[in-house]
């Protein structure tokens, strides 16, 4: 029996030790700039509604609870201008990595399928492909793919790594063109809360999609705009009969948000206080190391969305993985998300204000 494993890339983080090592030998302690995992509270009014929903004997529904699909069409009208959500639209899920991962596969697409993604991306999205046999292919302009065989177009804005930024305009090219062909659509929008230099628009967007979600699905986490990615909260939105027959494929197969974060999400939805104030922890760190990398001689591209900073000082990205960590600042390298990345590191600004300047003092 083969291997499913053998049909995926080796796991990147595996040749991070090595450096991780290092950084962690500095006097100071490692600085851990480079998975963008939040290490702020959970807001106290989300853990309060975790603790009163803990009492939950009973199997929780994949579909969710009302209370639930309310809190999602709610935030979907008010934040993302998708007037037309209804309870139909949308889909909790258990982390946005896991749909991300098993979406092929649920939509049962396999050999002689093509699921396309950006250049520089989430390693995830050519996961999913490999998982379900069909072949992984990237572009530029999605709109300049041959569309024979693109069954799943994926989108990313905020981009993970680089934090670009797709306006208005060039969604509404994009969903004109995938629809043109038939091909499906899912746009990856979980950094979407965190625009600096951009306000990022959602596929959703009644100007973008035409109030209509047909061929059209976005997909959104609460693990940084929350800091919930301890609670695996999440869900997708958009074209409900594809989100029916993901609905009962999952069904099927148990893949359940348990009730109480569940209930946790509903808080998280309602308040917008813990996310301005969580804005503004980013923003600080963000504005800190940015100037104190390009002190050091970086330069910084795009970024102008996300938890990351993407920078070069124009040398191979494992060079300067090497040099950040003689520092003791441990970052992601830029091949990780693709060749194109091969001359830039991934520069998360999720640690603590305490590690965030002891980097800027190292990088000083």
């Amino acid at each position: 029996m083969a291997a499913v494993s053998d049909r995926l890339p080796a796991f990147p983080w595996d040749k991070l030790e090595p450096y991780k090592k290092t950084a962690a030998a500095h006097p100071d302690g490692i600085v851990d700039l480079s998975v963008g995992t939040p290490v702020d509270p959970v807001p106290q009014l989300v853990r309060q509604a975790l603790i009163d929903a803990a009492d939950s004997p009973g199997y929780p529904t994949v579909w969710g609870t009302k209370e639930l699909r309310d809190a999602i069409t709610g935030w979907l009208r008010g934040r993302l201008r998708a007037s037309a959500a209804e309870h139909r639209n949308v889909l909790p899920v258990v982390g946005s990595k896991e749909l991300v991962a098993w979406l092929p596969t649920q939509l049962g697409l396999g050999a002689g399928d093509k699921v396309a993604y950006p250049r520089l991306a989430y390693p995830t999205y050519e996961v999913g492909a490999r998982l379900c046999g069909a072949e992984a292919v990237v572009y530029d302009d999605p709109t300049e793919l041959d569309p024979a065989g693109v069954r799943l177009l994926w989108l990313n804005s905020p981009s993970n790594p680089t934090g670009k930024v797709l306006d208005k305009d060039e969604l509404v090219r994009i969903v004109a063109w995938a629809r043109e062909h038939g091909i499906l659509l899912f746009s990856d929008e979980c950094y979407l809360e965190l625009g600096w230099e951009a306000e990022p628009v959602s596929v959703l967007h009644d100007d973008v999609c035409g109030g209509s979600y047909e061929g059209i699905v976005a997909v959104h986490s609460l693990s940084k705009r929350s800091n919930l990615a301890g609670y695996r909260a999440a869900f997708v939105a958009g074209d409900a009969d594809v989100l029916g027959e993901l609905l009962e494929i999952r069904k099927h197969g148990g893949m359940m948000t348990p009730a109480p974060v569940q209930a946790a999400t509903v808080a998280a939805l309602g308040d917008d206080l813990h996310v301005a104030e969580q804005r503004g922890r980013y923003a600080a760190r963000r504005a800190a190391l940015r100037t104190a990398l390009e002190a050091h001689g970086f330069r910084v591209e795009h970024s102008e969305a996300s938890l990351y900073l993407w920078v070069t000082r124009d040398e191979p990205c494992w060079d300067t993985v090497a040099h950040l960590a003689d520092l003791g600042i441990l970052v992601a390298p830029g091949d990780f998300y693709g060749e194109a990345g091969a001359r830039f590191v991934r520069v998360a600004f999720t640690a603590t204000d305490e590690r965030v300047e002891a980097a800027v003092k190292r990088l000083g």
